[in-house]
């Protein structure tokens, strides 16, 4: 067995069919840990051919793909999200390095992705890199935070073709997501515990929002992607400071994070 294609899912109905119809051609085994969704993402899964687990979801996502990768039997594992598209050039790629003898045990492939329906190429956007093909036990993803890369022992390659990424076909899918993530981030902040001083408000409030939007704008040059680009840089800037208002709210109302994890999951 070659390939093992892993992936993590949750209320993906919309998503996963085309995702894994598009690596048909080159998966030896598609494995599916779903967490617990309340939709047709399992029922999808299984017909198109995936082993698929359902499990308790987690705050930490990556724990279900781990769960993925630690099941998968293939000599290579590809790990993907739901709302990734494997493009055709990147299949062959992916083709011809399972079965050549090479160096690396481990690939960066870049992401072409799109936002408020138009692709994005500046603001950091692209190329996004990520690590998403490695030899079975060369690679593990450390579980600690919601953007962590895949870690590799040995040597790691870069893949010529790209990643299509679709993560939000609407602004209302952003915010659902961004939701998510600056939960995450909130929970870390009790592990740091910035505090709720004047100058933590500064910060989050002021100082990081401003330092992203600058960053992300003009640095990274977002005003060339139009308006997706300037409302991308807006509303990352202001991802921090919804978190450390969910921080605050933690620290002084303990069971409101119980309540948002809850709701979360």
């Amino acid at each position: 067995m070659k390939l093992s294609v892993c992936l993590a899912t949750f209320n993906e109905e919309q998503n996963i069919a085309n995702c894994l119809e598009l690596i048909q051609d080159i998966a030896d085994e598609i494995i599916i840990v779903d967490g617990n969704s309340s939709d047709r993402t399992v029922e999808i899964a299984k017909r198109l051919g995936a082993k698929t687990i359902v499990t308790e979801n987690q705050p930490i996502f990556h724990i279900l793909k781990q769960k993925a990768i630690d099941m998968a039997k293939g000599d290579w594992i590809l790990q993907l999200d739901a709302d990734e598209r494997v493009t055709q050039e990147l299949s062959e790629e992916i083709k011809t390095i399972t079965l050549a003898n090479n160096k690396h045990n481990g690939f960066w492939i870049k992401r072409k992705k799109q936002f408020l329906g138009r692709w994005v190429k500046k603001g950091g956007h692209y190329p996004d890199p990520v690590i998403r093909l490695f030899r079975r036990g060369y690679g593990k993803l450390p579980l600690k935070s919601v953007h962590e890369q895949i870690e590799i022992t040995g040597s790691i390659g870069w893949l010529k073709n790209e990643l299509t990424h679709l993560p939000t076909p609407s602004f209302a899918t952003y915010i659902t997501k961004d939701n998510r993530y600056s939960t995450l981030f909130a929970l870390e902040l009790l592990q740091s515990d910035p505090g709720t001083g004047p100058t933590s408000f500064i910060r989050f409030f002021l100082l990081s929002p401003l330092w992203t939007f600058l960053s992300i704008y003009f640095r990274h040059r977002g005003f060339m992607d139009g308006f997706p680009g300037l409302i991308f840089a807006i509303y990352t800037g202001l991802t921090k400071s919804s978190a450390y208002v969910k921080y605050w709210e933690f620290k002084h109302h303990p069971g409101a994070k119980t309540r948002v994890t809850q709701d979360w999951l």
